[in-house]
């Protein structure tokens, strides 16, 4: 990922960085995964679509996929009560980026951040989904 340290460089690094924030958030809202993707293509006998693609995690920044390798690492937090999910316990990040030897701990964290927004609001939304699903089960 390219670094901008000057002033004329730092645009390049935030469009950079928004760029990458929207393919997180389109990997979180994508149905199937880049593997299922090409299967279906080649049944279809297609040619895969680049626009149509799903994302896969070889096209984010090294950092990016430290962010997701810790975020994998990290405990899940539960709601006892309503079973809501509370997100990840950070308690043990900084244990976690000294084992793994990340150099860029605040990239990482970054994008850590984002990568455990998205993912809890998909399984907040999962859950609700299933919960809504009960409901009208019950009547």
């Amino acid at each position: 990922m390219g670094y901008g340290d000057g002033r004329r460089f730092g645009k390049f690094y935030w469009r950079q960085v928004e760029y990458i924030i929207h393919l997180l958030r389109r990997q979180h809202e994508e149905k199937i995964d880049y593997e299922q993707y090409i299967r279906i293509c080649e049944q279809l006998g297609e040619e895969p679509d680049p626009n149509k693609m799903p994302v896969d995690i070889s096209v984010f920044p090294t950092e990016v996929q430290q962010a997701f390798l810790v975020h994998e690492t990290l405990p899940d937090r539960w709601d006892g009560m309503s079973g809501s999910y509370l997100g990840k316990d950070w308690s043990a990040l900084e244990s976690i980026l000294n084992i793994y030897e990340i150099e860029d701990k605040r990239t990482v964290v970054y994008f850590l951040k984002h990568v455990e927004s998205q993912h809890s609001m998909s399984i907040n939304k999962e859950l609700k989904r299933k919960r809504d699903a009960e409901a009208r089960k019950r009547k």
